[in-house]
């Protein structure tokens, strides 16, 4: 079973961040307005912020405790991650930023390595864009490469930044179902920061409500529609359902 606790303080200029999140939800979204601290947890999350106190544990496994000075580096979290502004490397080509992040669970050989990333760029409608240098892609198609190369590591955890903003309807239907269906199928828990309610009622069975840098409210995402308790979440709710009419 899923499980994790998030008890962290971070702090940077005038802006600080204080969360306590905890339960064996499998799929959570992050909403709130602009500047609420929801990529700053995303990335303490993912490792490359350290809070100033607290910790962080998923499962059984320990990542942060500021008790102990433990602070374990991204690259040991087996986490996929997309940020926003995707990081890829532009002088590279799709194959080699979605590799690039290869670990002991993924192929090693050049071959499997591009075996593995055609068959996710497939599942993401892009399996032509392999051998294409980043810096000549679109918005979305930087993005669907993102999501592979979050995906390519076969990690424990994926941690996902908006990660359909820039696509358009059609081609964000098509990625949702996929990260629906890759979610089910791989049991692999999800962090989804968005300000898209159909991502949340598609992809996530639990949400945290974040408003200058604290849980503002914490539900499913039906008890949040139904039973709103600050002016963003009515609000959030209500733009979506004037937007499906």
């Amino acid at each position: 079973m899923t499980k994790w606790s998030i008890d962290i303080t971070f702090r940077r200029g005038h802006f600080v961040l204080d969360v306590q999140l905890k339960g064996t939800h499998s799929s959570v979204a992050i909403i709130g307005p602009n500047g609420s601290g929801k990529t700053t947890l995303l990335r303490t999350i993912a490792g490359a912020y350290r809070p100033e106190a607290g910790h962080i544990q998923m499962n059984d496994r320990l990542l942060n405790d500021t008790s102990q000075a433990l602070h374990l580096p991204p690259e040991d979290r087996q986490m996929g991650y997309v940020p926003q502004g995707y990081q890829l490397f532009p002088h590279l080509d799709v194959l080699d930023n979605i590799s690039f992040g290869r670990s002991a669970h993924t192929p090693q050989g050049k071959g499997q390595r591009r075996q593995r990333a055609k068959h996710l760029l497939e599942q993401l409608g892009c399996a032509a864009l392999i051998d294409r240098k980043v810096r000549g892609l679109s918005g979305g198609e930087q993005q669907r490469v993102a999501i592979a190369r979050a995906l390519y590591i076969q990690p424990h955890w994926l941690l996902l930044d908006e990660p359909l903003s820039a696509l358009d309807p059609r081609i964000r239907r098509e990625v949702r179902d996929f990260l629906r269906k890759h979610i089910i199928q791989e049991t692999r828990p999800l962090f989804l920061v968005t300000h898209d309610m159909r991502d949340v009622f598609a992809l996530c069975n639990y949400v945290y409500v974040i408003e200058d840098g604290k849980v503002a409210q914490e539900g499913t995402p039906e008890e949040l529609r139904t039973h709103p308790t600050t002016p963003f979440v009515e609000e959030f709710f209500f733009a979506d359902m004037i937007s499906r009419t």
